[in-house]
């Protein structure tokens, strides 16, 4: 197999592409490549869905189908997967499948530029929920449809459209034939001449991270393919951490739930939000599900944004990272709190060769009081201006045992809120405590302004979460476009 060489099944048959440089797009091999252009380039960075496809893994269970972008993942990551675009939803004889059928007839197009990816989305949501026989509510659809936006404004039709496929023939996918297929395809190599390294352990990782440490560690690509597409950086090798089973796993011990760096967005918040559900509505807004479900948590964590989403709630949580390095052959960890990986503005205290293995997230307690806002411009698929996550602990009297507080956007780094934490901690949870701490977490951080927010927006927004939080704690309703929703 050539270094460069790229193997995939697509429309029933294994693709061989050779030469295909490590930068490449899935969306630029399918439309370039392979003349697939009903995958369409909008955005091109992951916001608008046009070139939404669907991919296949083979699991223990069969195969995993997953709605992606194609437009900021790297196409060497789809190296022994299955890929569906559009085009091949209509069956061999010319039927359409169900998905294409309900599109049709509620009239679930318009213009038809976003048309495609809507019908990827619906196609993941088919072999998800139809063929299993799970019912599809409005609300399903919608979870869905997220990281598809359609300029002429038809989403009424388009739920509709999702809704009926509870009433449509089952067209059962052939897995045992796709598995018998992938089956064929020869895992990557790790030759040192191949400029894009697939690991499947973590010691393989390591010990190219320890060779290679100029290398551009990539996961799902939702960060790095925008370096790509937009920066139009060039790495001569990237190490893709995925496939690495160790990073792929979700641990719930006694204590804490461990979370591999390589698990999902949406597989990591599904978990946090099984044993907390009031984070399922600010995790729907983390980013629309294509994204989510590309993403990784480590790689969120590792991108140290401040205005990264996953990090204000993991501080809040106390969560703690382990790092990993190789050292004389053997595999060394060392574990902190979150918040200490951060040194600057994208900068982190990894040493070379170092990468982010897991994430520790305490498991909830009995007393613990958890809110977590976002503030953004648009209330779906949008980048977060402030978000605040507090959580608190009280005795029976309502005094705050312990009080934790994460902040993205007011600052160069995620950061915690370590003053105002201490307002609190020893006083009873009321309103006048409730106003003190108010007036030192506005004077704690002094926010920048920029496209997103301006520095007093961003002061201001703090305090009236905070207020938030504090009506929320006495059952009052805040009127939201969650609740209205």
């Amino acid at each position: 197999m050539s270094l460069f060489q790229l193997q995939f099944i697509h429309r029933h048959r294994i693709v061989r592409l050779d030469d295909v440089p490590p930068q490449r797009t899935l969306l630029e091999v399918l439309r370039e490549d392979l003349q697939a252009c009903d995958a369409k380039e909008g955005c091109n960075e992951g916001d608008c869905g046009a070139c939404t496809v669907v991919i296949g893994e083979p699991r223990d269970d069969g195969i995993h189908y997953k709605a992606i972008n194609g437009c900021i993942r790297m196409a060497h990551s789809v190296h022994g997967m299955a890929i569906w675009t559009a085009q091949d939803l209509t069956q061999a004889d010319g039927t359409p499948h169900p998905v294409q059928a309900a599109l049709r007839d509620h009239h679930a197009t318009q213009c038809g530029f976003c048309t495609p990816g809507f019908a990827m989305s619906l196609f993941a949501l088919y072999q998800n929920k139809v063929c299993p026989q799970q019912a599809i509510t409005p609300e399903t659809a919608q979870h869905y449809l997220s990281g598809n936006l359609c300029r002429c404004t038809g989403y009424r039709p388009l739920v509709d459209a999702a809704c009926s496929l509870n009433d449509s023939p089952v067209v059962t996918p052939d897995d045992v034939t796709l598995r018998t297929q992938l089956s064929k395809i020869e895992p990557r190599g790790l030759s040192n001449d191949n400029p894009y390294l697939q690991p499947h352990t973590l010691a393989q990782l390591l010990h190219l991270r320890r060779i290679y440490p100029q290398a551009q560690l990539i996961a799902g690509g939702t960060d790095v393919g925008l370096w790509v597409t937009k920066q139009h950086k060039q790495w001569l090798r990237i190490i893709d951490v995925t496939q690495v089973r160790e990073l792929q796993n979700i641990d719930t011990q006694t204590t804490h739930v461990r979370i591999g760096a390589a698990v999902t967005l949406e597989q990591a918040w599904a978990t946090l939000a099984c044993e907390r559900p009031e984070l399922k509505r600010f995790w729907h807004r983390f980013a629309g599900l294509p994204v989510r479900n590309s993403g990784t948590l480590g790689g969120n964590i590792a991108n140290g944004s401040p205005i990264g989403d996953s990090m204000p709630l993991l501080i809040a949580l106390h969560a703690d990272v382990v790092l990993a390095r190789e050292e004389a052959g053997q595999v060394v960890e060392r574990t902190m709190p979150l918040e200490h990986l951060y040194t600057g503005y994208r900068q982190n205290c990894l040493l070379q060769g170092e990468v982010l293995a897991y994430i520790d997230v305490p498991r909830p307690s009995a007393n613990e009081w958890l809110r977590v806002y976002k503030i953004s411009k648009r209330q779906e698929d949008d980048i977060s201006a402030v978000c605040l996550a507090i959580q608190l602990k009280r005795d029976a009297q309502g005094v705050v045992l312990d009080a934790s507080i994460g902040v993205g956007g007011v600052a160069a780094t995620p950061v915690r809120a370590h003053q105002t934490q201490a307002c609190l901690q020893g006083f009873a949870w009321d309103e006048a405590r409730v106003k003190v701490a108010q007036q030192q977490l506005q004077q704690e951080f002094t926010p920048v302004s920029d496209m997103r927010a301006s520095a007093s927006y961003r002061s201001q927004v703090l305090v009236n979460l905070l207020q938030r939080a504090w009506y929320e704690s006495q059952d009052m309703r805040c009127i939201t476009l969650e609740t209205l929703a």
